[in-house]
């Protein structure tokens, strides 16, 4: 009869852990990545920038300029999958991206200045390799598509934060 209440008991211990460790709905919590900024270091940068757009803007556009550009987050997701698919396709193995400054070459009044994405990885290796080349450095994918259909800024001239 000992044995059959330690059973019991083992029983009900089990399922209310199991319970608690399957059931309970929890907050996922992320740890931040490499690089994350503040508000504050985020005006910074952007007020740096002043100069240059002025610049620019002024001296050799000649006309307003955009200054930053929005993506949606499918369309993020859905080019960091369809990049990483493409990189494996043509050999490499995709480990970040790029962001390019770029400018539209046609005359549009506002909305020159373009970001731009591209994936960056390093060759693979043959399966059967057993020479471990982890010194290899990270480059542009070579024939992998970039994405670049991000909006412009409201209004295109727009500081931080918007």
């Amino acid at each position: 009869m000992k044995k059959f209440g330690l059973l019991v008991l083992g029983i009900i211990v089990g399922a209310a852990a199991m319970y608690f460790y399957c059931c309970n709905e929890t907050i996922e919590e992320f740890l931040p990545p490499k690089g994350i900024i503040t508000p504050a270091e985020a005006k910074v940068l952007d007020e740096a920038f002043n100069s240059r757009h002025q610049l620019i803007s002024d001296s050799i556009v000649k006309r307003p300029d955009n200054r930053s550009s929005w993506y949606s987050l499918s369309d993020m997701r859905a080019y960091l999958d369809f990049a990483e698919s493409e990189a494996k396709g043509l050999g490499y193995t995709m480990d970040g991206v790029r962001v390019y400054l770029g400018a539209h070459p046609d005359e549009k009044e506002v909305g020159y200045t373009t970001m731009f994405f591209i994936p960056t990885g390093t060759k693979s290796l043959s399966e059967g390799s057993m020479i471990n080349l982890s010194l290899q450095k990270s480059g542009d994918v070579i024939g992998g598509s970039g994405l670049n259909g991000g909006e412009n800024g409201i209004p295109p001239g727009a500081n931080y934060p918007q």
